[in-house]
């Protein structure tokens, strides 16, 4: 009988339990011993992971192997040609590394849209009237101490930086709320997608933008796409929005902008070096700070796993991934 092949879980299932189970059926599901990257390392080059076709990876479990790159990719059994990373971002998987060693990997690019633009919409709304400094300084007795008056959104232009899904779902919120919104992609989106959204160049968004809303993914060409230079060409006065990864803004930058008056306020859900967070950022009460609070809902957690889940399966039993990154796309492996 020729045996089954091997799944392996980095990191935990929170809510899928039966759909993880029931992988069981056509793989031995295995898990790692290591609590860190240098035993990780060791662990599979001891051989304990041979025979797995397929690995489940969340956020999480950067604690034990660190970032999926080349080394992590070397000391892999040669058997693994799937990660099924569990989140629409993957920064912490080098997909170019893992291009070199066969490995395909699959993110869940649809599952996080509506949970993330509702954190999105609350942290817009919440920035631009300055509620954090009027909740903070209510729980100290404060009425309005300290409150300078916030703006409406009606007619404000927001720049939306990487209109995919979660950008276009933030849009359909903002239409609602009467706002025109400009966006910038490495391509111009189709009509349909667009949805009535003005394509722009990315200097045109920083200089017309009352608002904006950082939506894009974190990889070398995005960190830090947002620093002095940028600041500098934006309107004085503006709000700026980020649910992406923290990386794609220079924190001290935007505090030196917070301080300045060139930036009035922003709404955080994500930091450079989370859970650190930039004392710059915590010490201005008009800064709203989210702790990565964006998909953290029943609801979508469990629509995450389950997608992950889905593309372990499918990579299993058919060769092949529901929702592979886009970096792979078209790839032959």
């Amino acid at each position: 009988m020729q045996d089954k092949p091997k799944i392996l879980l980095l990191g935990k299932i929170i809510h899928a339990h039966d759909q993880w189970n029931a992988l069981s059926e056509i793989a031995e599901l295995i898990s790692p011993k290591s609590t860190n990257r240098d035993d990780f390392i060791k662990e599979c080059q001891s051989g304990a992971f041979d025979g797995v076709v397929a690995a489940y990876r969340t956020f999480g479990s950067v604690s034990i192997t660190g970032l999926i790159d080349g080394p992590i990719c070397d000391a892999l059994p040669a058997s693994l040609k799937f990660i099924a990373h569990n989140g629409a971002g993957y920064d912490q998987v080098d997909v170019h590394a893992c291009t070199e060693y066969g490995i395909r990997v699959s993110n869940v690019p649809t599952a996080v849209d509506d949970a993330t633009a509702d954190v999105n919409l609350f942290l817009i709304l919440g920035a631009m009237r300055g509620f954090n400094r009027g909740m903070v300084g209510l729980r100290r007795g404060e009425w309005l101490n300290g409150c300078t008056l916030g703006h409406d959104p009606q007619e404000k232009v927001l720049g939306v930086l990487g209109m995919g899904g979660i950008g276009r779902a933030l849009k359909k919120r903002t239409d609602a709320l009467g706002m025109k919104t400009i966006y910038h992609n490495r391509r111009r989106l189709s009509p349909e997608l667009e949805a009535g959204a003005e394509y722009v160049s990315f200097d045109q968004l920083l200089s017309r933008s009352d608002v904006i809303s950082l939506n894009l993914p974190l990889n070398k060409n995005t960190r830090h796409i947002i620093s002095t230079k940028e600041f500098e060409k934006m309107k004085d006065g503006v709000v700026i929005v980020n649910t992406a990864r923290g990386a794609v803004m220079d924190e001290d930058a935007l505090v030196k902008a917070l301080e300045s008056g060139k930036v009035a306020s922003c709404g955080l859900d994500v930091f450079e070096d989370e859970p650190n967070v930039h004392p710059g950022l915590v010490a201005n009460e008009h800064v709203t700070l989210l702790p990565h609070m964006g998909t953290f809902t029943y609801e979508t957690q469990l629509k995450m796993e389950s997608w992950a889940i889905e593309n372990v399966r499918m990579a299993v039993e058919k060769g092949e991934l529901k929702s592979i990154v886009p970096e792979h796309a078209g790839v032959e492996f």
